[in-house]
Formats: structure tokens, C-alpha cells, sequence
């Protein structure tokens, strides 16, 4: 039976956010609950804004709630050399495209469009005229135009799109660096990632990558996309309803145990306590108890675990 391993994949931009701190936490609580593996691997070809001091607060902070990947971490960059020979390959056989089309083209594609009210896209203008590829060119994905694309999540059930509605994305840019969206495919695969758990806002990706899946003949993951987090307004929790980075929770005081009770119950339920250890947590997760609305953060809530556990410091 194939060993179930899950991933937890920031970019090294910010500080740990409360949102990836669960997404994270829920990914370790998967690979715990079924015996399986837990990776980090920093997704850090954003060469101007990732930063060393990033990727070791995004450590820090994880192991201080307890988290620990079981294996080092590894960077996205150093795969860099499989990217583009992966995106060659795609080129090669047909499946992606040489596109040479200027910054000043793609704006009046798009201008046109939102004039016409629709959704801003490629429009396939060199999807068939096989350019030769040099330098300055992208590489696009070709997209089917037919069909649908479907996939059953675990908390959200089947998710289908019709392919018409999925772009011809960039693999490959002008100066042969490649994108998020085909590094991350490529990147799962080489780890032998078995389950993908991240947040709800990655969920238009999801048919994009499983095309890139299918053109790379890989067998494909299962999906998990977690619920965002809110504010008490129920709109995207940001920092004006209250710090969102992990590590201004840690220099406030807060224990480690708080902030795990807390963001283990936004957006999974199997328990009326609000006060239980990492082991117990363990043992009573199941990923099908996730729920599918989004999940309010609650500020003295947190404040009533975080004293509940410096009560039962006490005992």
C-alpha cells in the first residue's frame, strides 16, 4: 500500500499567517493520523522577495507549535533545472506552445476583453502557429478546449470545470524561469506527495494542474482545500480584524497549546472541548470532519484556551 504524504509548501516572503499555520497543522494531523509523512518544502523561486530570515521564522514557528517535517526541508529553486526540461518536453510534444506575443499585445487582449465583459484570458492568438522557440519567447500550456475537467475534493465533493474556461497558462517565462503553477505539479510528483491539503482560494488552480498532471503522465493526488479563514465580519481574516503572523502571538505570550486548540477548531469539528493536547488531536482528527463554510477566528475565544492551559500549567 503507498505510503500517504502530504506537504506544507510557503513561500519564504512573510512571516508564518494564521491560515498557513492551520493549513500546515492539518497536513502534519493527515500524515500523523495515517502513518504516513509530513514534508515542508519552501516554494522560493520569487528570487526578490524570499528571504533566509522567512525561511527560518517559518521554522521557528512551526516547531514551536510542535510541527516538524520528516525530512529537511527542501527549496523549490534547486529543481529549477527539471522545471525547464519538463517544460521543453511539453513543447516538444505538442502539448505546450512557443509564444512570442509583446507586454503591450497582452494588454489590449485584455482591455478588449473587460470591455466585452469577459473574463480576462489568453485568446490562443499563437496556440497554432508553432512558433520556433528562442529567447524572449514563453511557454504556454495548452489547454484542452473540449470537455470538462473534474476531481473529487475531500471536504467539497466533485468540483468540475468546463475546460473552455481554463487559460492557456505561461510554464516558462521570457527568461526561462518557470511558474508557480507547473513547479508546484512537477515538485509534488518528485516528493511522491499523495494528498494535497491547502487552502479553499487555491481551488481555481486545482483544473489547471491536473491538466499539467495528465500531459506529464503523472497519476495524480487527492485533494483537500480547507476553508478560509474570517474575521468576525465573515469577510478574509486580515490585519484589521487582528494579527494575522503566527510570531506576534508568540511575543504576546500566548502557549504553544492555545494556538494549536485554536486553529485546530477553525473549520474542523469532533469535539465540544476546546483544551486537548497535540496527542489527543492525533488520535480524534479524521479530514472528513473538516467543514465547508469558512471558519471565524475569534480573538477571546483564543484568549479563554490560552488561559485555560496556563490554569492547567498551575495544577
Amino acid at each position: 500500500m503507498k505510503q500517504e504524504i502530504t506537504r506544507f509548501a510557503p513561500s519564504p516572503t512573510g512571516h508564518l499567517h494564521l491560515g498557513g499555520a492551520r493549513t500546515a497543522l492539518f497536513s502534519w494531523l493527515f500524515a500523523q493520523k495515517n502513518k504516513g509523512k509530513f514534508l515542508l518544502r519552501f516554494e522560493d523561486t520569487d528570487k526578490d522577495r524570499s528571504k533566509k530570515e522567512y525561511e527560518e521564522s517559518i521554522i521557528s514557528s512551526l516547531t514551536w507549535l510542535g510541527i516538524k517535517p520528516d525530512e529537511d526541508p527542501v527549496f523549490q529553486s534547486k529543481n529549477i533545472e527539471l522545471h525547464r526540461k519538463m517544460a521543453l518536453s511539453l513543447l516538444e510534444s505538442g502539448k505546450a506552445y512557443s509564444c512570442d506575443c509583446s507586454p503591450e499585445q497582452l494588454n489590449q487582449m485584455r482591455e478588449k476583453q473587460l470591455a466585452q465583459k469577459m473574463q480576462p484570458r489568453y485568446d490562443g492568438l499563437n496556440r497554432d502557429k508553432n512558433l520556433p522557440h528562442k529567447d524572449g519567447n514563453v511557454i504556454r500550456f495548452k489547454m484542452p478546449i473540449q470537455g470538462k475537467t473534474s476531481f473529487e475534493d475531500k471536504i467539497l465533493g466533485t468540483i468540475s470545470v468546463d475546460n473552455k474556461e481554463l487559460d492557456d497558462l505561461v510554464i516558462l517565462r521570457s527568461d526561462g524561469s518557470p511558474t508557480y503553477h507547473f513547479c508546484n505539479v512537477i515538485d509534488d510528483e518528485f516528493q511522491n506527495v499523495t494528498h494535497i491539503i491547502r487552502g479553499e482560494d487555491h481551488l481555481p488552480n486545482t483544473p489547471k494542474q491536473i491538466q499539467i498532471v495528465n500531459a506529464l503522465g503523472y497519476e495524480g493526488f487527492e485533494y483537500v482545500h480547507l476553508p478560509l479563514v474570517l474575521g468576525e465580519d465573515r469577510k478574509r481574516l486580515s490585519k484589521r480584524h487582528a494579527a494575522t503572523d503566527l510570531m506576534s502571538y508568540r511575543q504576546e505570550g500566548y502557549l504553544p497549546e492555545a494556538l494549536l486548540n485554536m486553529l485546530a477548531k477553525l473549520g474542523w469539528s469532533n469535539t465540544t472541548e476546546d483544551i486537548f493536547d497535540l496527542e489527543k488531536l492525533v488520535e480524534i482528527f479524521e479530514v472528513q470532519d473538516i467543514q465547508k463554510a469558512g471558519a471565524v477566528f475569534d480573538i477571546e475565544r483564543l484568549n479563554f484556551v490560552n488561559q485555560a492551559h496556563i490554569a492547567n500549567m498551575k495544577i
